[in-house]
């Protein structure tokens, strides 16, 4: 099917993945940066917070590709999330209780807050998106409208 001009018209309902994965996409680039500028910097100061900014940059990028290849329906990108969203709740709580844990922040430090929990937010949307996809698969009902 075609759109306007002889474009590629974007499948109907499509529109709010295509944001989810260029947020994903935007997330993987800065972390991506965070990660390797603070390893190369310097990792003695922080090692475990820069090798987490790294997770975070690689569950970014693994949640992006799972989504383009696979969509919403992709149970790929539904662990990766649930991957992601143990991360930052796990990191988030420790940096909180004992920021002495980590000596330098990380993506997921208190839940997000330098990056204004997006981090935290993030999966728990992609989560609900997907759910609520998976509902709709299941009812042919709504297919036929």
């Amino acid at each position: 099917m075609s759109g306007a001009h002889g474009r590629p018209a974007v499948e109907r309902g499509r529109g709010f993945e295509i944001v989810l994965i260029a947020v994903y996409a935007l997330f993987a680039l800065s972390a991506t940066a965070r990660s390797v500028t603070q390893i190369l910097r310097d990792l003695m100061a922080a090692p475990v917070a820069y090798s987490l900014s790294l997770l975070a940059a690689v569950t970014y990028i693994a949640v992006a590709l799972a989504l383009i290849r696979h969509g919403r329906r992709s149970s790929l990108a539904r662990a990766l999330c649930l991957v992601e969203l143990a991360g930052v709740l796990v990191v988030g709580t420790l940096t909180v209780l004992d920021p002495q844990l980590f000596p330098d922040a990380t993506v997921w430090s208190v839940y997000g807050q330098g990056y204004g929990y997006v981090p935290l937010l993030l999966p728990l949307v992609a989560l609900a998106y997907m759910a609520l996809a998976g509902r709709r698969a299941e009812r042919p009902e709504e297919r036929a409208r």
